[in-house]
């Protein structure tokens, strides 16, 4: 089983000229789970964003590096293919692709080519999942997203985490939107890839409620774009107890706030 690596260095990441990252440095590694918690618009979801190179984000200095390779320098499906994952908080709405032709392209876009899965096998692990996540096996023929409930996006998304088996998978606020049904089913899902896989994954989260179904080795908070506390699952558990107002006032810090969406 491959061993993974994704280092986060000094990285500093600005928004139309305001800097929102002043300096993310974290090291994930193969069957890592690692949490970033923290306030709205303290950069959790900027960094998502940074590291899958949306264009919006604009990294200033420091580095991502995946297995010693510097991510900066690919273009964003050059990523993909390199094993970064990215489930999205806000999933795009993509008409006239079905789910299934989308999700055996973005397979077959990571292997080699003459060496494409075939038709059979991609029908058979798809519709494995399809039942996994119990969704409507019917789905797959819908084009991608369109007319989806929030749950189907979120599960859609893990879907494609599990056929696609990335190195390093970043989950950003997957929890969000989700009935607690949605969430067991959406949960059950990442705990079964990681017992399967050697994945490492960065979990985005504001609430405690989806670290009770995935559980992190790490827990980090981010604040005024950096990361000020890290910890194991009881920090995560302190949090859901007694808020933010307790590391504000052990560090001294007053505005914890970066910018809005952040």
């Amino acid at each position: 089983m491959s061993t993974n690596t994704l280092e986060i260095k000094d990285l500093h990441v600005s928004v139309e000229g305001k800097e929102i990252l002043k300096g993310i440095t974290l090291t994930i590694k193969s069957g890592e789970f690692h949490a970033i918690m923290g306030p709205n618009g303290t950069g959790k979801s900027t960094l998502a964003s940074a590291i899958m190179g949306h264009p919006s984000y604009e990294v200033t200095s420091g580095s991502i590096l995946l297995n010693g390779e510097e991510v900066l320098e690919m273009e964003v499906d050059e990523r993909a293919r390199a094993g970064l994952f990215l489930a999205m908080q806000y999933p795009s709405e993509i008409s006239g692709v079905t789910t299934s032709d989308f999700l055996r392209s973005s397979i077959n876009a990571r292997r080699e080519e003459g060496d494409e899965i075939s038709l059979m096998k991609f029908i058979k692990e798809m519709d494995g999942a399809l039942d996994e996540l119990e969704i409507d096996k019917n789905m797959a023929q819908r084009y991608l997203n369109e007319g989806f409930s929030g749950g189907e996006k979120k599960r859609n998304e893990i879907l494609q985490m599990k056929l696609l088996n990335p190195a390093i998978a970043v989950l950003d606020e997957i929890d969000s939107g989700l009935d607690i049904d949605a969430l067991r089913i959406v949960s059950d899902a990442v705990n079964k890839i990681r017992e399967e896989s050697n994945i490492g994954c960065l979990i985005i989260t504001h609430y405690q409620r989806l670290l009770n179904y995935i559980e992190p080795d790490y827990v980090h908070v981010i604040m005024q774009g950096r990361i000020v506390k890290s910890g194991g699952v009881e920090l995560a558990e302190r949090l859901e107890k007694d808020g933010y107002e307790w590391i504000k006032e052990e560090l001294g810090i007053e505005d914890e706030t970066v910018g809005q969406n952040a």
